[in-house]
């Protein structure tokens, strides 16, 4: 864990508020890519795609084919929700295109770990310091951080098909006349005691815990094997190795900055002008350059209104 002094420079240059990008990313670079996340389609046997003897098959789908499969218009700001055609008060995460094709939406807030390698391969060669910086992770994932609570008497939380059976287990969970016998304990976290207690890093709209990480790191897709984030109990009930990706990346140089955000479903780069053309140019990801102030937030798309 680092000393989140390193992270003030970001503080200093962002809004404090939600109007443009730049409540999470910072301002003051000459340039800016948004790289969007790669959505899911499903073709499904009973609707267009596969023969009669076939099962449903998964793809990684880029949005130019989901503007396509609904006729409507790719552009660097486009939203999501306005891509697939989804009606007022509609369901934006899974979507019927006209060809019997189901599109689910891109996961937000985090990178598939090849995902994350390629942008970084551009990233280390447009800094001095390829081997220094930091990465911040949003403090509300998942089970990262350990904190003090009670468990239900045998340590773990159950769950049951039956809802009656499962309206029991809920209401004996936070039975005051049971949990008042029970002092709160310390419930372990994927980072240790000292990092959940420690210090954060805090910005306008999120707090983080940074880390000291070189970025020629994240170009190797196996990274996940490597942090000290690793999910190590998911990998014990039979789950592949897996890690959060970083909120914030960025080199000791401050040549670049690489921001996740939890609630975007593309994630935003600003850097020099040959980061961004590299970025932008590279066929293994879907990326556009946008300026700054630009507007993401879920009514932007004026395009495909």
């Amino acid at each position: 864990m680092s000393d989140p002094s390193a992270g003030a420079w970001v503080r200093e240059r962002l809004d404090t508020s939600v109007e443009t990008m730049h409540g999470v990313v910072p301002r003051g670079f000459p340039a800016y890519a948004r790289i969007l996340h790669p959505a899911i389609v499903r073709s499904l046997p009973d609707r267009a795609a596969p023969t009669s003897d076939e099962q449903f098959v998964d793809e990684p789908a880029t949005w130019a084919q989901a503007a396509a499969a609904f006729g409507t218009t790719l552009h660097p700001l486009a939203q999501w929700n306005r891509i697939v055609q989804t009606p007022t008060g509609g369901d934006w995460r899974t979507r019927i295109a006209p060809d019997g094709r189901e599109f689910s939406a891109p996961l937000e807030g985090e990178l598939a770990p090849e995902h994350l390698a390629a942008i970084a391969t551009h990233l280390i060669g447009h800094t001095q310091t390829p081997d220094a910086g930091f990465i911040a992770l949003w403090e509300g994932r998942g089970d990262l951080f350990g904190y003090y609570g009670i468990t239900p008497a045998g340590g773990a939380l159950s769950f049951t098909d039956d809802p009656n059976h499962q309206a029991m287990l809920d209401r004996s969970t936070h039975d005051p006349f049971n949990n008042v016998f029970r002092k709160p304990t310390w419930q372990e976290g994927i980072l240790s005691r000292e990092i959940s207690e420690g210090p954060r890093l805090r910005l306008p709209m999120r707090d983080h815990v940074l880390f000291s990480a070189p970025p020629r790191a994240f170009a190797d897709p196996e990274w996940v094997l490597h942090v000290p984030w690793r999910n190590r109990s998911a990998e014990q009930r039979g789950f592949p190795p897996s890690a959060q990706s970083p909120s914030l990346l960025w080199p000791e140089d401050h040549a670049w900055v690489l921001v996740s955000e939890i609630d975007f479903d593309s994630t935003i780069v600003a850097g020099s002008p040959a980061l961004i053309d590299a970025i932008c140019a590279d066929e293994r990801l879907e990326a556009f350059a946008i300026p700054e102030g630009a507007d993401l937030t879920w009514d932007a798309d004026t395009v495909n209104r």
